[in-house]
């Protein structure tokens, strides 16, 4: 997965609709349906707490159909490439502690695995407005950045395939 410019603002706005339309979706629907299930089927103690869930559950299921039919959808780009991107960051995370020893041995793919992770994880912190850790975050580059140089390696985000974690 390659890191890509994001237009910050077009992807605030969409995930807020999308957002929004999920728990406006998520509460009309469940009410609308679970109301009808009662009032088709009420029960004479007054507890319907199986036709609340099953009106929840439904309507969970269709919103998540409904999302994966339209991650394609041009409005869906950039919501769908972070999480896609913050699901990749997920799984070098997971790996980081085998990718460290790694690196500090000289292995290429996992020097290219946390040079991405610090790249992809700059991209989304600027795009969610969470600036406290980059300064963190670039003294932990820096020393990736030596550790490179001492291996005499060039570090490259486009470089970076995520079949090459399944080695750690």
């Amino acid at each position: 997965m390659q890191l890509i410019k994001i237009n910050k603002a077009r992807y605030r706005r969409h995930l807020n609709l999308v957002i929004a339309g999920c728990i406006g979706g998520l509460a009309m629907g469940s009410l609308v349906i679970s109301q009808t299930l009662i009032a088709l089927f009420p029960d004479e103690s007054g507890r319907h707490f199986h036709w609340n869930l099953l009106g929840v559950v439904f309507t969970s299921v269709t919103i998540a159909w409904l999302l994966n039919k339209y991650r394609s959808h041009n409005f869906m780009t950039e919501v769908v490439y972070v999480w896609e991107l913050k699901q990749t960051l997920n799984k070098i995370n997971r790996k980081m502690p085998k990718l460290k020893v790694a690196s500090s041995a000289g292995n290429t793919d996992a020097l290219l695995a946390i040079h991405y992770s610090y790249a992809g994880s700059r991209l989304l912190w600027q795009l969610d407005d969470n600036t406290i850790v980059l300064d963190e975050l670039t003294v932990q580059q820096a020393e990736l950045d030596s550790l490179a140089s001492k291996f005499n390696l060039t570090l490259n985000a486009s470089h970076f395939d995520e079949r090459s974690l399944t080695q750690f």
